[in-house]
């Protein structure tokens, strides 16, 4: 199922590098993300951030209506219609604030939701030769110097804090829930991530007003989902990993348990394994074909739903995606 472009308007600028991926014209300067796939919404919203199909229908409907089709009988059978994934093209036009996602737990305790956002980052490219990523303390934070630094709004400090990684094209950056962290300005990713939009931002002036930044819990609470210990880089970077069909796994085994990603490269032909995947397709051009339908052209820029129904599928030709898939059910996945 071919996705159009889903923009959605955040706080921050950018959007001019979707629009060139996606090769759509003037794009809007606060449009910075495209869900891909999603069935997720925008916090507080009833529908902004979901994606419609080709013919108009939500798919958050098409896949109610249908999970084993989409899912599979297994994924179906532990989680219904919930894909346990959300997708995101996002384009830096400016380094974003340091902020923090919580996890499960504190989500569901402290809002009444079933996700909190652990996430991750694969590089599509830079507006300069690398583009800076802050993610993790490098050394323990006290709570007091945590409130002091958001009270005081001392972003200087909060940077100079956290891990800072050169990325270029290719990297892979993987933000367990809780790692406080700021995207640099310029990188293109894809982002993926459980499916929920909580953001707690501890460097707030000038995105966010107090009660938004703290998703109107107060700091004294808001404050408890940071992880204030010191971060080992080598648990946030990316290793490539041998995957199946000869596809290349871009994420540590960590972090199998909410979601996938894997490189597919087509030449000859490549096949990806049966199941749900969002395809983003980054160069070249191809044909996908499945089991039960005629081949699909693809190309840079495209975006593709491939759902369990498809069987296994094989990309015929040149291009090169991005197959985004749900969590391992045998890796320990949450829910």
């Amino acid at each position: 199922m071919v996705l159009p472009p889903n923009s959605v308007p955040r706080f921050y600028r950018g959007g001019a590098a979707i629009a060139e991926l996606r090769g759509i014209e003037n794009p809007p300067e606060l449009e910075p993300e495209d869900w891909v796939g999603s069935t997720t919404t925008v916090f507080g919203e009833t529908e902004l951030g979901l994606s419609r199909l080709l013919d108009g229908r939500l798919l958050r409907d098409a896949v109610a209506a249908d999970p084993p089709g989409f899912f599979g009988p297994d994924h179906a059978a532990r989680g219904g219609a919930d894909p346990r994934l959300l997708v995101k093209l996002l384009d830096a036009g400016e380094r974003l604030p340091v902020h923090v996602h919580p996890d499960d737990a504190f989500a569901h305790e402290t809002l009444g939701v079933p996700y909190g956002k652990t996430e991750a980052w694969i590089v599509l490219a830079t507006a300069g030769p690398a583009a800076t990523m802050h993610v993790g303390f490098r050394e323990e934070v006290s709570a007091a110097t945590l409130a002091g630094w958001v009270r005081d709004q001392d972003a200087a400090a909060m940077l100079d804090a956290l891990n800072a990684f050169e990325v270029r094209s290719g990297d892979a950056l993987f933000v367990p829930a809780g790692t406080p962290h700021a995207i640099g300005e310029g990188a293109l990713i894809v982002e993926l991530q459980e499916p929920s939009d909580l953001s707690i931002l501890l460097e707030w002036r000038g995105f966010a007003d107090e009660e938004e930044a703290s998703l109107g819990l107060g700091w004294d609470l808001a404050l408890r989902c940071v992880e204030r210990s010191g971060v080992e880089p080598d648990r946030i970077c990316g290793r490539r990993r041998e995957g199946s069909n000869g596809a290349t796994r871009l994420l540590p085994a960590e972090a199998d348990r909410f979601f996938l990603a894997e490189l597919v490269e087509g030449s000859e032909s490549a096949e990806l394994d049966r199941g749900f995947a969002i395809l983003v397709f980054t160069e070249g051009a191809a044909e996908l074909h499945s089991e039960d339908g005629e081949p699909l052209p693809v190309s840079r820029g495209d975006t593709v739903l491939v759902p369990w129904s498809a069987g296994v599928c094989r990309l015929q030709g040149e291009a090169v995606a991005m197959a985004c898939r749900p969590p391992v059910a045998d890796a320990g996945a949450p829910r």
